[in-house]
This record gives structure tokens, sequence and C-alpha cells, in this order.
């Protein structure tokens, strides 16, 4: 949704010569239904490339949010046509090559690259229609030396990057990530930031659903980068103000505890464990609004035994893995969404991030990291693999 103008045009100019090959292809090939294939293959690029263009010009920081949504399925219709598409001409120029010696062209490659091309297409929309909807639990169990005995057995659930603009007002999808988590009778539920899209009024149809999320010792929640208002074009900095009073209202409203910059410290016999939570800190371009040392005023090397809500992985990365004076023991992130694709433990995220899913340790693994894919998506109406997650720690000593 943030492509700047440069990406997109070279893309459309691909994008063109494809539908060109395509056409010439069918042009050449086609000799049953020759009437139907050739001129719907030449007006479906027309209309496409047109789209392709108007979305390029759509104002997206001052548009509605129905017009966003219809903006996200255009773009994810255009690039499940055109993926592929491209797959389909590499298979087909392989086909090509024996012309290179006045040979002629072997035409089961043909066949080959439409059956990939259709595969893909199919696989594409599962991940639209059907996996951002199956919700994946992962039971990890956190083993350090340092847990307090009390605190042995102790249940964690965290989700994360729900972005409830996604789903308009329909609360379907969002009961069910709350009855998922509510099974699992955790102790303490933490969300990692990402609650909305642009807006804080995005929630609002949810208030009442998240508020039947339920631990015993309480949910708490910290702020991401798509929480601030960032992505929307405001009058003035008063409302921009007004939007994130409204967020810590309703977050308020829903009874979760919202870590701006805090520690809360849960006492148990003589043991206790502090949950530190700081406002998002990451990389490039994401401003950086958090304070670890607000957070958490005391001594960061000292003994107590602490886990961090820190939305962005990048935050460990940078300023707390390998680091003796910050005695952490485990840190809590989202943001990533492991970029809603995923197969086979390959992820494009990869190439994006450092740490973009699952567990990670620092060289001396005392201080770890742990990355949630999160439950939602944005931009992307789908998740092809990645999908959403909810995790379950189990701390052990």
């Amino acid at each position: 949704m943030r492509l700047p103008l440069l990406l997109i045009l070279p893309i459309l100019i691909l994008d063109i010569l494809a539908d060109w090959y395509i056409c010439r292809a069918v042009w050449r090939r086609c000799t049953r239904g020759a009437r139907f294939w050739r001129p719907v293959s030449l007006w479906s690029s027309i209309v496409l490339g047109v789209g392709l263009l108007a979305a390029i010009a759509w104002p997206k920081k001052s548009a509605s949010d129905y017009d966003l949504t219809g903006l996200m399925w255009f773009l994810y219709c255009y690039f499940s046509i055109y993926v592929p598409k491209y797959l389909f001409i590499i298979i087909d120029l392989l086909g090509k090559v024996p012309q290179l010696w006045h040979r002629r062209r072997i035409k089961g490659f043909a066949h080959a690259g439409i059956t990939v091309a259709v595969l893909t297409f199919g696989l594409i929309w599962w991940g639209a229609l059907v996996n951002r909807y199956r919700i994946e639990v992962k039971e990890i169990e956190f083993a350090d030396p340092s847990l307090p005995s009390s605190f042995e057995g102790l249940t964690i659930a965290q989700i994360s990057d729900l972005h409830t603009g996604s789903y308009g007002s329909d609360t379907t999808y969002v009961a069910k990530v709350v009855e998922t988590v509510n099974a699992l009778h955790p102790d303490i539920i933490v969300f990692t930031g990402d609650i909305v899209n642009r807006r804080s009024k995005e929630l609002k149809p949810f208030v009442s659903t998240l508020s039947r999320l339920n631990a015993p010792l309480g949910v708490y929640s910290v702020l991401g980068n798509h929480d601030y208002g960032d992505y929307y074009a405001w009058d003035s900095a008063a409302d921009k103000e007004a939007n994130m009073q409204e967020l810590y209202r309703m977050q308020h409203d829903m009874g979760w505890t919202l870590m701006n910059n805090s520690a809360h410290t849960f006492h148990a016999g003589p043991d206790s464990l502090v949950l530190i939570g700081v406002e998002n800190i990451g990389d490039p371009p994401f401003p950086i609004y958090g304070d670890l040392d607000k957070a958490y005023p005391g001594d960061l090397a000292d003994s107590a035994f602490k886990i961090l809500l820190s939305h962005n992985p990048a935050h460990w990365v940078d300023d707390i893995a390998g680091s003796p004076d910050k005695n952490i023991a485990l840190t809590l992130s989202g943001h990533t969404h492991a970029m809603q694709m995923e197969l086979f433990g390959l992820s494009p995220a990869t190439f994006r991030y450092d740490t973009w899913g699952g567990m990670y340790a620092d060289i001396d693994s005392t201080r770890r990291l742990y990355v949630n894919i999160g439950i939602g998506e944005v931009g992307v109406p789908a998740r092809i693999g990645a999908t959403p997650e909810i995790t379950l720690f189990t701390l052990r000593r």
C-alpha cells in the first residue's frame, strides 16, 4: 500500500510486456475458441492496466476505510492474475530454448506452465479465502534457570498484530480469536501491538468482543507502529492527539492494561516477576516512541526476572541482544507478519528482518526473543502460509 510510484511504474511496464507475450501466444497457438480467447486476453489486460494506474493515483492517507478495502482487494486480484502469468511465461520460454538451435519448441513446457499458473492462482486465493482464518496455537516451553521457583509453570498467551480495521465491522473472526485464547486458560495474556491500521475508530466494533479476553493475572498490551495514526492525513495535531486518547480509552474499556513505557511486578510468595512494556521502538522508517529506561527506571542489569513487550523485534536486535547491562530474559515481539507468506519454513521476510518469526537467542543465550507472526493482516488480505498465530508460553526453570 505504500509502494512508491517509481516502483509501481516498472511493474506496470513489465505487466504490459507479459500481456503482449501471452496475447501473441494466444493468437498464434489457439485455433479452437480463438474468437473468444483473443479478445478476452486483450481486454482483460487493458482493464487491469487502467485499474492499476487508478490505484496508483488514489490518495491513500485521506481515503476512507471502505475505499482502502476496495483498493486492497483490487490490488490482490491484480497480482493474483499476474504472478501466475509470469510463471507461465518463464516456463514457456524454457520450452523455446531448442529454437536457439533451429529446433521446434517443446510444447510440453507450455502445458506445464499452464498447470503451474493454475495451481499458483489457487494457492493465492486459498491464502485469502481460507488460510487467513485458520488459527494455529504454538505451545512453547521457555526454560530459564533464573526463573523464580514460585513462577514455575506460569502460562502466558501472546497475540499480536490484530489490525482490526482489516475486518470492517465483522467481529466473527476476532470472536474466534478470543474464544481460542480463553480456551487455553493462560495466567496472563499479552498483546504486542498494531491493534488498528490507521485510526482508533477501527477498534470500536471490536471493543465488546475483545473485552471478553480473560486471564487471572490480567491482559497487557503495547502499541505498534500502526497504532499512532501516522498513516492517516489528519487535519490538525489536535485531531491526531484525540485519536490517541480514544485508543487509550477503548483499551481501558476492554479491561486491558496498556503499558506505555511502564512495568508491572507480579508477586508470588517471596518471588517476583517483572513485565515491562515499551511503546514502539523500531528501525526506519518507523518512528521511535518507546523508552526502555523510562519503562524500567531501575537498573536493567539487576537480578529481577524480566519479560519485555516490544512490538518491533529490531529493538531486541539493536539494543538488547548481547548487552550485559540489560538483563531481560525474554522479549516478546510481533510486527513482521512473516510478510504474510511462509511456505516450507521459508519467507520473504528473511530479506527484510534478521528476526522474523519464532525463537531467537543472543550469543550467550541469556537473552531471548520470540517473534509472533501475528493473528491478522494488513495491506494484503491473505496469508499464504504464515498461518495466524497464538503463542502459549509455559515458563520452566
